[in-house]
């Protein structure tokens, strides 16, 4: 009997372990997957609930058998799709993405400042900052090409950085 509820306990706690390994690890790409579940299950529930609440408030203005209550719910979610999907996708990815999100806008940020940079070595410095920030790779590597104006000696240059 006591061997019959080890077992027991030990199938129950395996796929719950099989789950925890796999977010832990990010194994599947589980996160991405997760992160549309949620929007696309938020959003059902918004644009369903809206389409309800069209069909229900013209359906009391215009009699319960308007079938032009309904053809203009449809018509309404149909058109609040896109927007409404970019907009929870981004509140989700905001919410549960925090990496993602924080790339996105460091690289906005960056070219939000890059029109305004004329000085080479500050841009480089700040452009090799951006990538190793977003991106995290073990080395960072830049190599420039001659310039019009560039003497012979300074036909290439190289700024490269270690990760830490």
């Amino acid at each position: 009997m006591v061997l019959l509820l080890a077992v027991g306990v030990c199938l129950a706690i395996l796929p719950l372990a099989t789950g925890a390994a796999i977010l832990r690890y990010r194994l599947y790409d589980l996160d991405r997957i997760v992160s549309r579940t949620l929007a696309y299950g938020l959003l059902t529930v918004l644009l369903g609930g809206g389409y309800a609440g069209v069909v229900l408030g013209l359906g009391q203005l215009l009699g319960r058998s308007s079938s032009l209550a309904v053809a203009v719910a449809t018509l309404a979610v149909a058109a609040a799709f896109q927007p409404a999907r970019r907009r929870v996708q981004r509140v989700v990815d905001r919410r549960f993405d925090r990496r993602r999100y924080d790339a996105t806008g460091t690289i906005q940020r960056f070219s939000a400042r890059l029109r305004q940079q004329l000085d080479l070595d500050t841009l480089t410095a700040e452009l090799l900052g951006v990538v190793e920030q977003t991106m995290q790779p073990t080395s960072v590597s830049l190599w420039l090409g001659p310039s019009n104006s560039a003497s012979q000696d300074q036909t290439m240059t190289d700024a490269s950085r270690a990760a830490r």
